[in-house]
C-alpha cells in the first residue's frame, strides 16, 4: 500500500496531493497533526531514506525559537525531535512500493509522479 505522510493544514501539502490526484482509495493518508507518528513509524521512514537528520524539517518555526539551529545535533536528536514535534517533519513524505519521497520541491514531486503512473 502507497501511503502519505501530510500536514491538512499545510496549504503546500494540500497543493501539492491534488495535483498528484492522491485520495484514500489510491494512498493511506496521515494527517501527522490528528494522528502522530509512533516511534515505530519515524524508523521506518529512516530505514528507507538513510538517515533521520534526511526526514528533519530546519524550517519548522520551533527549529529557531528552540535554538536547535546553534546545536550539534545527533541521529537520535533528531528522531526524538521528529517524533515528539510532526513539525519537525519535512512534508509531504510518500512512500512508494517501499521507496521513500522526502519532501515538497519540485524535482521530488515529479519523481513521485513517474512512480504513481
Amino acid at each position: 500500500m502507497n501511503k502519505i505522510y501530510y500536514l491538512a493544514t499545510c496549504s503546500t501539502c494540500i497543493r501539492i496531493i491534488k495535483e498528484l490526484g492522491i485520495s484514500a482509495s489510491n494512498f493511506e493518508m496521515q494527517d501527522i497533526k490528528t494522528q502522530p507518528m509512533t516511534a515505530t513509524q519515524v524508523d521506518e521512514m529512516k530505514s528507507l531514506s538513510g538517515s533521520y537528520e534526511s526526514l528533519f524539517s530546519r524550517r519548522a518555526m520551533k527549529y529557531k525559537s528552540m535554538g536547535l539551529a546553534n546545536q550539534n545535533l545527533s541521529e537520535a536528536d533528531y528522531k526524538r525531535l521528529i517524533v515528539e514535534e510532526y513539525t519537525f517533519l519535512k512534508r509531504p513524505v510518500f512512500i512508494i512500493k517501499q521507496e521513500i519521497f522526502i519532501g515538497n520541491s519540485k524535482k521530488t514531486v515529479k519523481a513521485v509522479q513517474a512512480k504513481i503512473n
